[in-house]
Order: C-alpha cells, then sequence, then structure tokens
C-alpha cells in the first residue's frame, strides 16, 4: 500500500502568501494547476513559435509537482526564504529530503515515472519555463489582488514583474505579449 497520492492530495491545505492579507487565499493545489497551465503555454511558444525543441509532456510533469514537497516543509514566506542566503540553502535542502521522501511512498516500479517530476534537472530548459510560469503565477496573483484594491501586494508586484524582466526568456515574452494583458482585465472587459 501507498499513501503518495494521498499526500500530494494535501497541497490543498497548504496556504500560499502566508505573511500577506489576501483577498482570495490560495493554496499550492490551485497554484500548482496555474503554473502546470501557464508553463505549459509558455512552452507552447517555445516549440511552436520559436521553433525551440522542449519536452512539453517535461514541462507540465514538472509544473503540476513542482509545490509538492511543501506537504512536507510546508510553504515559507518569499521574504523568509530568501532573505538570507543560509536560511534559502537550507529550505533548498529540505526541499529535496523532502522529495525523496516523497518518492520513497512511491512502490518501487513506479518511482522512475514520478523522479522527474519531484527531482528535476534545473539545468534544463523545460526548468527555467516552469520557474518563469511560477514566478508569472506569483505576478498574476499581485495583479488581482491590486484589482481588489489591496495594497498589500504592490511591492511584490514590482518585485516579481522586475525578475520576470530579467529571465532572458524569449518564449515567456512572447506569451506576455500575446496573453499577458488579459489578466489585468475584468471578465467584462475580456469579452
Amino acid at each position: 500500500m501507498s499513501n503518495f497520492y494521498a499526500y500530494v492530495s494535501r497541497m490543498r491545505l497548504i496556504r500560499r502568501w502566508g505573511l500577506m492579507r489576501s483577498t482570495q487565499p490560495e493554496n499550492d493545489m490551485e497554484h500548482s494547476m496555474q503554473v502546470t497551465m501557464l508553463a505549459h503555454g509558455i512552452g507552447l511558444m517555445a516549440k511552436t513559435r520559436l521553433g525551440i525543441d522542449v519536452d512539453l509532456e517535461k514541462i507540465l510533469l514538472t509544473a503540476a509537482y513542482h509545490d509538492a514537497p511543501e506537504v512536507i516543509t510546508g510553504d515559507l514566506a518569499t521574504p523568509v526564504k530568501y532573505g538570507n542566503a543560509g536560511i534559502r540553502d537550507a529550505f533548498h535542502d529540505m526541499e529535496h529530503l523532502a522529495a525523496e521522501r516523497l518518492l520513497d511512498m512511491l512502490p518501487e516500479d513506479l518511482r522512475p515515472g514520478l523522479e522527474r517530476a519531484l527531482k528535476p534537472d534545473e539545468a534544463t530548459r523545460e526548468w527555467r519555463i516552469v520557474k518563469a510560469a511560477d514566478k508569472l503565477s506569483a505576478y498574476i496573483k499581485c495583479l488581482e489582488e491590486a484589482r481588489a484594491g489591496n495594497r498589500e501586494f504592490i511591492r511584490a508586484q514590482e518585485a516579481i514583474k522586475a525578475q520576470l524582466d530579467r529571465m532572458e526568456l524569449p518564449e515567456l515574452s512572447l506569451f506576455m505579449e500575446t496573453f499577458g494583458e488579459g489578466f489585468s482585465l475584468t471578465l467584462d472587459e475580456m469579452e
């Protein structure tokens, strides 16, 4: 018997933005679904419009599980996680140990099918696309909160936008040119 999928399903219990007052709460499972869709879209831009050979299945799988270790570690607020090199490195190590623990929950014959998702090669373009989608998801959250009148996210929005601009990923730029404006519109404005 394996508890892997029951454990990972608890991603819906991990709240994001723990130090921020949000008008709309968000959990890791919702976030992971959005990251998966965004990463797929960015990957499609790379493959279809730019002719870059990327593995869309690898992008989807990595995006879907990119925060799965947080069912063990919890979500650490960005200013805490990245505010100190020692904490950043220790948390990175904890995430790797958590990924190993999740893999250990799987039957031996199924581990290879999820190992590349839970322990992705961070040197690949596919990983860079997932990280870009992860940042883009955070940026979209900031836009939504600002649109709801929540000033709590203004600095985060500016900082994340600057990070997105520095990513030097042409498929991300193309995705933003094509789809970015829609995230600032109301439902009525989209029609």
